[in-house]
């Protein structure tokens, strides 16, 4: 492990008592030993902290949105640490995801980010939507790297803290400005447990994000113009014979993506009034 570079996990929380568990063991159980946690909590009002504490973790609590409590992680990592993950705490790692992160980024110093392809999980209709929607997005502007150089977070200042429609692809997109390569991918996938989104919390989110929609569109035209577009959206779905293949998703996923739009262009008229 002495030869091993530090990798740090950055975990934003906000009552996340119901999956945070399950997160932290999947980073225990990796391959990849050489690694340190850090939670940014949200002052949470449930178990999260006594979850927390129960594992090798740093904790810091700070009352600020995902972006910026990204950041305040990433300003508490160790100095020795040399790569940076970011994920949330509904996520779950499966086995060999930092081992096959580091593993490409040491064979290629213009490696700045990587993608790590993510599944939703879960039993209801929503969660299958979701999977069966994320399938469709592999090697396309709506997927984001999560895994980073550290120096090259620190260069660009981490992600945007003022945007939060689209604030995973903030950093990912000012580190591909310098001319790194952010589109590499690892076949080890994230489980993302959606079990317990429930449609108007879903579109009660995108509402929230739309709110800023109008900033990101301006900052991050590079890949803003495909990934607010329904048409691009719809467009990689009805190319794609196997959309066809399973007619119930398929129509939930237009009816979520048509609900979604609305809920998120209502957030974006507030926005755009307010400014």
């Amino acid at each position: 492990m002495k030869n091993e570079p530090l990798v740090s996990i950055i975990i934003p929380t906000y009552n996340s008592e119901k999956t945070l568990a399950k997160c932290l063991e999947s980073i225990k159980n990796q391959s990849y030993k050489n690694i340190e946690i850090i939670i940014v909590d949200k002052f949470s009002e449930d178990r999260t902290i006594e979850i927390a504490r129960k594992y090798d973790v740093k904790i810091v609590q700070s009352d600020v949105e995902m972006s910026e409590a990204r950041n305040i992680g990433f300003r508490n990592t160790s100095k020795s640490s040399k790569y940076i993950l970011f994920i949330d705490s509904d996520m779950e790692l499966t086995r060999d995801v930092i081992k096959k992160c580091v593993e490409i980024a040491e064979k290629d110093d213009r490696i700045g980010g990587i993608i790590i392809p993510e599944i939703s999980v879960g039993n209801n209709f929503i969660a299958k939507i979701r999977r069966f929607e994320r399938s469709f997005y592999e090697n396309t502007e709506i997927e984001a790297a999560r895994f980073f150089r550290k120096e090259l977070v620190k260069k660009v200042g981490g992600y945007d803290k003022d945007v939060i429609f689209y604030e995973d692809h903030t950093l990912p997109q000012k580190i591909e400005r310098l001319g790194f390569n952010v589109r590499k991918r690892i076949n080890a996938k994230i489980l993302h447990h959606e079990e317990n989104l429930s449609l108007i919390k879903y579109l009660k989110k995108k509402y929230y994000y739309g709110r800023t929609a109008l900033k990101y569109k301006e900052n991050y035209r590079e890949y803003a113009n495909k990934q607010i577009s329904l048409v691009y959206r719809f467009s990689l779905f009805s190319k794609n014979r196997r959309f066809y293949s399973k007619p119930l998703l398929a129509l939930g996923v237009v009816i979520l993506k048509l609900l979604e739009y609305f809920a998120a262009g209502l957030g974006f008229l507030v926005g755009k009034w307010k400014k």
